[in-house]
């Protein structure tokens, strides 16, 4: 029997689903595709990135202006949405870091953690989970323990014998990293802009790139989904505090994004199918044995 393919997207905050994987999984909604997005914490230490906001009043209520804003992008996108209910680490800053605030998400065992996650996997029952790599894409401590409950929730949820509490066994099948800025996708939009004339966003980037750091050697999966680009820009604008809708993200006309780089790239760390990489589809494999309805 035809079953629905479901795909879970597992984040650290409330706009990170916007800017990492934001187009696949508005042309996975627009085919059909069951997507959840799960936000691990409510960002209430983030900061207000957009100076038309960084008013006293927005700093108040940052955490119901957050949740706020999920809710508006998630309309935008189609996607279900649950938070997990973690406290926000913040960003540590200084040398040395200052330690991280009791209770906050980066501190918590990573097993512990995954529970609730393994619980929404048993739930949702998702063929595909994305999330970040060991580094959590950029080296935030909510973001590396996204990574850490994400991967151990992976590899529980199928375990009748881990968290029986959690409900049904269920397995998923692929498990991927959002790759978002490789070196090559940020040289090629960079001299893109360059050749037309324009001022690239790139630059300081570019000045202060460490190649120690680049996993573009690692993408197996690229993902064609240019002509939801405009979704994934209005779905982030939504998260008004954290993105200046006059800055940085879109500073890229659409036309060269669309010329140079069309895709939305991913890294396939865990599979129990077989698929033939590199691959343009994070259902590979999966499809012959799992369909729309």
């Amino acid at each position: 029997m035809a079953e629905q393919l479901r795909l879970m997207a597992v984040h650290a905050h409330p706009d990170d689903e916007s800017s990492k994987g934001a187009a696949s999984s508005a042309k996975y909604i627009a085919e059909g595709v069951s997507v959840l997005v799960v936000t691990c914490t409510g960002g209430e230490r983030g900061s207000v990135l957009n100076p038309k906001l960084d008013r006293p009043e927005v700093w108040a209520d940052i955490a119901n202006i957050r949740r706020k804003e999920m809710d508006a992008a998630r309309e935008i996108l189609g996607v279900e949405q649950a938070w997990l209910g973690y406290v926000d680490s913040g960003l540590p800053e200084g040398d040395p870091l200052p330690p991280l605030p009791e209770g906050c998400f980066g501190l918590m065992d990573p097993e512990v953690a995954a529970e609730p996650l393994v619980k929404l996997i048993r739930e949702f029952r998702p063929h595909v989970i994305t999330t970040y790599d060991e580094n959590g894409g950029y080296p935030h401590p909510d973001h590396i323990m996204t990574h850490k409950v994400s991967v151990a929730a992976f590899e529980a949820a199928g375990d009748p014998d881990r968290f029986p509490a959690a409900g049904e066994p269920w397995q998923p099948l692929k498990l991927y990293y959002n790759s978002g800025f490789s070196r090559d996708r940020v040289f090629a939009l960079h001299e893109a802009m360059l050749a037309e004339g324009l001022t690239s966003p790139y630059v300081e980037w570019i000045e202060k790139w460490d190649e120690s750091r680049d996993r573009g050697d690692k993408i197996t999966t690229r993902v064609p989904c240019g002509e939801y680009f405009d979704v994934r820009d209005d779905a982030l604008r939504a998260h008004a505090t954290q993105v200046d809708p006059d800055g940085f993200w879109f500073q890229v006309p659409r036309e060269l994004q669309l010329k140079v780089w069309p895709t939305e790239d991913f890294e396939l760390a865990r599979s129990l199918v077989d698929s033939v990489l590199p691959e343009t589809d994070l259902f590979a494999g999966i499809r012959d044995s799992v369909t729309v309805r």
